[in-house]
Formats: structure tokens, C-alpha cells, sequence
């Protein structure tokens, strides 16, 4: 592809002069965890600067990651993108054209890039596949064009493919800003706080994931829940959702983080699931998760589901009970793993180069 010329000046290079420039390496690599939401959000007021109505805030997973390297050429004509192995085309190549095509005009550059990334979990299946990417993606095609730039100034670029990326570039608990503009609109760290029965939600939340492989396309979401008769009614509702989380966030209690969170994925669901399509994107055995974790909470155990977009279920719990609401999960006949809270996007040695 040819791309334009560029002409915006270019962003607190670490090195501002051309010749030094040419010095460079215009490669690097970087590693970033997806988000499970927490209070989540679906349709965009602005879809090529993917500007979200409202806040939004969640939680990165570990140790599931995106590694991506980029190479910027200048002596190539065309792009290539290569997601585990197999090229990219169509609305996933411009999303990731979006990404870089921003990174060029900070930078000043014009030279074609050279994508590879690889997952370390399952993609497409509502595990925030797209948040670790476009987070991964962000912070290794800044670095190669050598800007120097903050995690929440690389939310912003990242948020271009993704809105959720923006929240992964800076891991842990994260809230993306609702605004018009980069300024405004941008991901910061959360702090949270110990509850008074000692639970630390940095430390001590075990997610066990339950795959059940159905999926719908996040962008098409989107579009039916903004569609939906009962949009505003959620736009009315999610305030009380977003101040409720920061707060329980702040207090580390564990049944309000994650009561939240189970009720706003209920909430979302029936958004997106009124719209015109009248999606139905719960499959049995997500309802079977559903039903298990409750019956665990009758018996006492400190636990929550919730759900992106797609039929997969994060089911939310603590170290001391994790063993037990694992082998309960499993017994619903989904494949089940284990992760914890994962921390911002970070640029990796050349070792960990995947070209």
C-alpha cells in the first residue's frame, strides 16, 4: 500500500534529528496482557477514533498475553501483518493499518511496517484477544519509531484499533476516560485499596476461565447495543455502575468489585441482545457456569461470573477457594484455566524478538 505523506510534526522523539533517525533500529517488541471489563461499554460515538459514551473500567489478565514485534522499512513498499502465523486481511488489516498509520504521523515517518503477533491463549472467543493486540501493537510501533511517550499518551494510539487496548497498555485495573479527544479520552491506572478481610484485589483474585467456543464480532456489538431500545436506559445506569466500582476498588471489597461486575455484564448483555439482530450469544453451557457459581455462593464462596462478547465466562474468585470453584467450572464440561491480575503493557528484550 502507499501511504500518504504526513505532515504533522513529530511527538518528543527520543531522537529528533533525521540523520540520527537513520541510526535507529525501527524495530521492537512488546508484551501485553487482555482485560476481563468490569463495567463495560458497547457503542461508539465516534468509530474511526473509537470515542466509548462513558467511562469504562477492567482488570488485565495474566499470565494469558499478545507478543507482537514491528519493523518499520523504509525501503519496502507494502505493510504485512501476520497474527500466530497466518496473514491478515480485510476489516482486521485496517484496523491495524488505523494503528499504525497514527504512529507514522506522530513519528513523521513513512515507511511500511512489518507486524507479527502471537497469542498465548485462545482469540475470537471473548477473552479481550483485541485488547492485548492492539495494546501489544501500540507500545511496539511507538517504541520502533522512537517516541517517547507516557502509557496513558500510548492508550491513546492503542485505542484507535481497540477501545479496550487503551485499558491494557496500562494494565491492573484500569478506567478509559470518556472524551472527544486524546487529551480527554485515555486510560489510566486505578489504585485499590485492602478490604477489611484482608483481601488485596492486585494480589489475591484468582479468574478461572471457562471456554465455550462462540463468539460474535465486538464491533458488530457495537452497533446493536447503540440500536437497541434499551440503550439509554443504559447510559442512565452505568454511572451508578462506574462510581460503585471505583469505590469498591478503593475499599478492596471483594463482593462489591465483582457483584458489580457480574451485574454489568447482565446489564450489557441485555443491551446487546435486544438489538435488531436479536443476538443470543450465551450458549448452554455459559448458562451452566452461570448456575454453578451461584450455587457455590449459597454455600458460601466468594464468587462472581462475568462475560465480554462471546459465551466464554470469567469467573471471579479468591486464592483460598480457587482450587474448589475451578473443579466446580469444569464439571459444567468447559475447558477451565487459571489466571491472576496482569500488569501495563511493556516493551520486551530483542531476545523475545518473533523476527
Amino acid at each position: 500500500m502507499n501511504h500518504p505523506a504526513r505532515r504533522r510534526a513529530p511527538t518528543r522523539l527520543t531522537r529528533g534529528a533525521e540523520h540520527l533517525r537513520a541510526e535507529m533500529s525501527l524495530k521492537a517488541t512488546a508484551r501485553a496482557h487482555p482485560i476481563q471489563g468490569l463495567v463495560k461499554y458497547h457503542g461508539m460515538r465516534d468509530e474511526e477514533l473509537r470515542l466509548p459514551y462513558h467511562d469504562s473500567i477492567s482488570v488485565c489478565t495474566a499470565p494469558s498475553n499478545t507478543t507482537t514485534t514491528v519493523e518499520f522499512l523504509p525501503d519496502a513498499g507494502d505493510d504485512t501483518y501476520i497474527i500466530d502465523g497466518e496473514g491478515v486481511d480485510g476489516r482486521g488489516a485496517e484496523r491495524i493499518r488505523h494503528v499504525l498509520d497514527h504512529v507514522r504521523a506522530l513519528a513523521g515517518i513513512d515507511h511500511a511496517a512489518r507486524v507479527e503477533s502471537e497469542n498465548s491463549f485462545p482469540s475470537n472467543v471473548g477473552f479481550g484477544s483485541s485488547s492485548s493486540g492492539f495494546a501489544a501493537l501500540a507500545m511496539a510501533a511507538s517504541e520502533a519509531a522512537g517516541m517517547d511517550l507516557t502509557r496513558p499518551e500510548i492508550s491513546t494510539i492503542a485505542r484507535r484499533g481497540s477501545s479496550s487496548a487503551a485499558r491494557a497498555v496500562t494494565g491492573a485495573y484500569s478506567d478509559l476516560s470518556a472524551g472527544l479527544n486524546d487529551e480527554d479520552c485515555r486510560s489510566h491506572r486505578l489504585s485499590t485499596g485492602t478490604g477489611e478481610d484482608g483481601f488485596d484485589p492486585e494480589e489475591d483474585l484468582r479468574i478461572v476461565t471457562a471456554l465455550v467456543p462462540a463468539y460474535k464480532e465486538t464491533e458488530e456489538a457495537h452497533k446493536e447495543a447503540e440500536a437497541s431500545h434499551m440503550f439509554d436506559a443504559r447510559l442512565a445506569h452505568v454511572q451508578d455502575q462506574l462510581v460503585e466500582m471505583r469505590d469498591a476498588l478503593r475499599e478492596g471489597d471483594f463482593h462489591r468489585i465483582f457483584g458489580t461486575a457480574e451485574h454489568d455484564s447482565l446489564s450489557l448483555a441485555a443491551t446487546t441482545m435486544t438489538g435488531p439482530a436479536g443476538w443470543v450469544y450465551w450458549q448452554p453451557r455459559t448458562i451452566a457456569v452461570f448456575n454453578a457459581v451461584r450455587a457455590l455462593r449459597k454455600e458460601g464462596v466468594p464468587v462472581y461470573f462475568s462475560t465480554d462478547t462471546g459465551a466464554s465466562v470469567y469467573v471471579n474468585t479468591t486464592a483460598d477457594y480457587v482450587d474448589r470453584v475451578e473443579s466446580a467450572v469444569a464439571d459444567c464440561g468447559v475447558e477451565t484455566d487459571v489466571w491472576e491480575v496482569g500488569g501495563p503493557a511493556e516493551v520486551r528484550p530483542e531476545s523475545d524478538a518473533l523476527f
